[in-house]
């Protein structure tokens, strides 16, 4: 979250945590009103026992006298004063929340256009899926493209908001970083390296690797590693489908390099096997991006911050990094 949080946490009673409900809050605040179980009983709508029971507990929670009667009438003790301004003060609070709720969800409709490099489909409909429940009004046009052709779509200012793994250079944008994109080198589980540990580039230098296209993000990452350990990789072939690449591995015809979101669901099917190499996996990342001085329509304004406020959150449900 962007908002500042407090340095401390709240001190609160786990007892009254514990064995108070909001419920009884609720009946309290009613009988200490109206000053009577029977007519709280009527408002509520519940039997005068009750109310007499939720009382009780209540007054267990907290460990002290709320009521004293005096004749046929029901009169708040000192406590219970005190605890009835503590009660309100929540009730104002809670339908503040329920307003700004209400506000946030009413106000926000319209369309929504958005792009993302091909990596990001395996969480992208995720993320779109949430923020559909928070705003039902959002009508969404996404599109999933390589880099070249997103960047196409960059320059010609034709979405509200992109997600990318290499800020353009020379395309003026707004640059907000997002999450983390670690790549991992995946074989067969079938491979002579699956089972192996602490394997290095060097012993995989014979090896044919299946990798994207030169223009691709993860292959530019790559390439930017490799050159910064003087290394050199035995390219047997180029793909420009990630499930291709996936399917090519599986069938042991080499390895890969990919996204760890992209692999995710394969490694847990045990169709695929995540090596363990040094220097890996390559800690890329994510950016938001958008072209600068471009009007922000408030749904684009609001999956903005829906992705920085929750969209990690969201997407770390489907694969831990």
């Amino acid at each position: 979250m962007n908002e500042q949080q407090p340095t401390n946490p709240i001190n609160l009673s786990p007892r009254i945590l514990r064995n108070a409900s909001f419920r009884q809050l609720q009946v309290f605040e009613c009988v200490a009103r109206l000053g009577n179980f029977t007519s709280a009983s009527r408002e509520l709508h519940i039997t005068q026992p009750t109310v007499s029971m939720q009382m009780k507990k209540l007054e267990e929670a907290l460990n002290t006298r709320l009521f004293e009667q005096v004749g046929r009438r029901i009169h708040l003790t000192y406590e219970g004063r005190a605890f009835l301004k503590s009660c309100r003060e929540i009730f104002a609070c809670v339908v503040e929340f329920e307003e700004l709720v209400s506000n946030r969800i009413e106000t926000v409709g319209g369309a929504l256009t958005f792009a993302g490099v091909t990596t990001t489909e395996y969480f992208v409909p995720v993320l779109l899926a949430v923020f559909k429940q928070l705003y039902p009004d959002v009508n969404f046009a996404l599109s999933i493209l390589d880099r070249e052709n997103l960047f196409r779509r960059l320059q010609g200012n034709l979405d509200d908001l992109y997600l990318i793994d290499q800020v353009p250079k020379n395309i003026e944008v707004e640059t907000i970083p997002f999450i983390k994109n670690p790549l991992v080198i995946v074989a067969s589980a079938d491979h002579p390296l699956a089972r192996r540990k602490n394997l290095t580039m060097e012993a995989l230098k014979n090896e044919p690797f299946l990798l994207r296209e030169a223009t691709s993000g993860t292959r530019i990452a790559l390439k930017r590693f490799l050159e910064s350990q003087s290394l050199t990789l035995n390219v047997s072939m180029e793909l420009s489908s990630n499930e291709a690449l996936k399917r090519s591995v599986a069938s042991n015809m080499g390895l890969s390099v990919l996204s760890k979101y992209c692999v995710a669901s394969e490694c847990e099917r045990g169709e695929l096997v995540e090596l363990k190499v040094k220097g890996f996996p390559l800690m890329e990342r994510w950016y938001i991006v958008y072209p600068k001085d471009r009007h922000m329509p408030p749904a684009a304004s609001a999956f903005l911050r829906f992705l920085q406020d929750e969209g990690a959150g969201v997407i770390e449900k489907i694969v831990e990094v």
